[in-house]
């Protein structure tokens, strides 16, 4: 067996390994890599080549598997000649680049207007180093891509790219939560420790202070308390595997179970609390998500709802497969700005006012997540001063 059809066999194992995005392989992929690239650049700039080598060359079958696996790849590649013009590609780095024309013949600053790319090319072709980087590709939805580039035995470079944007934006989203978590627990957790040591210190005797140290001992040990559970039925939702209970469910009596659990608080604020749900909506589902999905909507709705308002209960029917129901206040409202990100995990409209209020910051993330996994949509309209609806569609359970 020839040595390149060996090396392509190589490539073709290891590359369903790098593909998988087993760690440590594609390091070693790119070496294998390289020198197949190094033969094919050899061959691209061979002066009885043209630039693009045609398939009907002696070796003819090497050249074909050599592109087939190159176009498998996931990830973009490119092969440059010494001077660093783009000598051959790959298919998915033209959707990596958002175009739809051939790069063959370009250099990398007409391609992408990144100096560092340009430069990273430049080493790697002249003094033979290769580096690690990451290039933004603009556009309406620009994607970052991390860069590897490689010498090719003193015949050029190879680059390949992959596409991180996800990768990133989940890192972020990590970062956040972390944050987010330790900024809502140290709240709690400094009052605590605060009136605990002032009571410890002989304010336990003092008659008219220590209850009410105690009480906000109390307060913020049960917010502590809320926030720890929350926590917890998130990371049970959003675990692999999780999954939703189905059997028929009457929306009115799980309704009017959510509105009984908060009245007491919307009586603790002399609100008018009311629901108007039709008789016979029937839906496949979990009892407990949908009860937690309303009991969620109408605890954020009489919080976020002035004393002497109206907070409602609503159900109608869509069509023979959906109904809806709404849950509707007269509260303070938000400015559009908020609507798109208020499902977000530790997403506060006012965020003095919301922790005054009460509330983990986590309750409207839960609804989404379980809204979704019963098959459905939640989504919100407000208008500032005149209150706040939200709208639950999920499918009726057939006949």
């Amino acid at each position: 067996m020839k040595p390149v059809v060996a090396a392509l066999i190589s490539v073709s194992t290891m590359a369903i390994a790098w593909l998988s995005g087993s760690h440590g392989v594609g390091v070693l992929v790119v070496g294998v890599l390289a020198s197949a690239g190094a033969w094919w650049a050899r061959r691209s700039e061979s002066s009885h080549l043209p630039t693009t080598v045609p398939l009907a060359t002696t070796n003819e079958a090497e050249l074909a598997n050599l592109r087939a696996l190159l176009d498998g790849l996931a990830d973009g590649v490119w092969i440059t000649s010494p001077d660093g013009t783009v000598l051959q590609h790959n298919r998915a780095l033209i959707t990596l680049f958002f175009t739809s024309q051939s790069l063959v013949g370009k250099r990398p600053v007409e391609l992408v207007r990144h100096a560092a790319l340009h430069d990273a090319v430049e080493r790697a072709c002249q003094r033979q180093t290769a580096s690690e980087l990451e290039v933004t590709i603009e556009s309406v939805r620009p994607r970052l891509l991390s860069v590897s580039v490689i010498p090719l035995r003193e015949r050029g470079s190879m680059a390949v790219f992959r596409d991180v944007t996800e990768l990133r934006r989940l890192e972020k989203v990590r970062k956040d939560f972390v944050a987010n978590v330790s900024h809502e627990l140290r709240t709690p957790i400094t009052a605590i420790r605060g009136y605990a040591e002032t009571l410890g210190a002989g304010a336990l005797k003092d008659a008219e202070h220590a209850p009410r140290m105690v009480e906000v001992i109390h307060r913020q040990s049960e917010r502590l308390s809320e926030l720890v559970e929350d926590l917890l039925e998130l990371s049970r939702i959003e675990a692999n595997g999780f999954s939703l209970q189905q059997e028929p469910l009457d929306v009115s009596v799980v309704g009017k179970a959510a509105l009984e659990t908060v009245r007491p608080q919307a009586a603790s604020k002399k609100l008018q609390i009311e629901g108007e749900l039709p008789a016979g909506i029937v839906t496949r589902g979990d009892q407990r998500a949908l009860e937690q999905v309303l009991v969620n909507l109408l605890d954020n709705a009489v919080k976020h709802t002035p004393e002497g308002g109206q907070v409602q209960l609503l159900g109608a029917v869509l069509d023979d497969t959906r109904f809806e129901l709404q849950v509707r206040d007269t509260g303070t409202g938000m400015e559009p700005k908020h609507l798109d990100r208020i499902f977000e995990r530790f997403y506060r409209v006012d965020k003095g006012r919301a922790r005054d209020v009460g509330g983990t910051g986590l309750g409207l993330s839960i609804v989404k997540h379980l809204v979704t996994a019963m098959n459905g949509d939640v989504r919100v309209e407000s208008t500032v001063g005149h209150g706040t609806t939200f709208f639950v569609v999920l499918p009726r359970a057939a006949p």
